[in-house]
């Protein structure tokens, strides 16, 4: 998958982490919404750290959707730009891939290829501590203003989005879906998601 001087689209977290999926999310439910243009790239980034490095490298425009303590009230939906992105990915870092995805912006950077407008939109999670959990209410809510956000976004940038009911391309293998992994996941008293405290605290 080549950038090539357009727009990259990237949605970065762990879906197994609760609302660190959100990132995920939001570029799935974009690229299951719009039709997109010559120039315009969506891209599940996950949990791929470095290995990013050369579709940030080869884009113009970049926009990252993720889960940000931005320490605001919980599923608060905010938003910065350009300079001050790479200060918030690593500002209050809440997983190995935060850590990761500064690295790839300073590497960027150092090379001369960092892109030339950068937008965050981040949501202040509920909640991260729970294996195996999904998106809490109140941040899966903020899925569709993210995806607003940014397609109001790219059409200022020049890019005519066309809306679609039915992507007949996924992003992710259909498993991965939302509606599939929260129907096929079990409950939390069976998968012990939250384990039990008499032995993680001693009790």
């Amino acid at each position: 998958m080549a950038v090539d001087g357009g727009t990259l689209v990237l949605g970065i977290g762990n879906l197994l982490w609760a609302d660190e999926g959100f990132g995920v999310r939001c570029v799935e439910e974009f690229a299951r919404g719009y039709r997109l243009p010559p120039g315009v790239t969506a891209m599940d980034g996950g949990t791929q750290g470095l290995y990013l490095l050369p579709y940030v490298q080869s884009a113009r425009r970049l926009v990252v959707f993720d889960a940000v303590d931005f320490g605001l009230p919980p599923a608060t939906l905010h938003w910065v730009e350009d300079d001050a992105v790479p200060r918030f990915m690593g500002a209050k870092k809440m997983s190995l891939h935060q850590t990761g995805f500064q690295e790839v912006l300073a590497a960027a950077l150092l090379t001369g290829q960092l892109p030339e407008h950068m937008l965050l939109i981040g949501v202040q999670p509920v909640e991260l501590d729970d294996y195996g959990g999904s998106l809490r209410p109140a941040i899966k809510a903020q899925i569709g203003p993210a995806v607003i956000l940014a397609a109001a976004r790219l059409a200022q940038w020049g890019h005519v989005l066309e809306p679609w009911a039915n992507a007949s391309d996924p992003l992710n293998d259909a498993s991965l879906e939302l509606d599939a992994y929260e129907s096929g996941r079990p409950s939390e008293q069976a998968a012990c998601r939250h384990g039990d405290g008499r032995v993680l605290y001693g009790r």
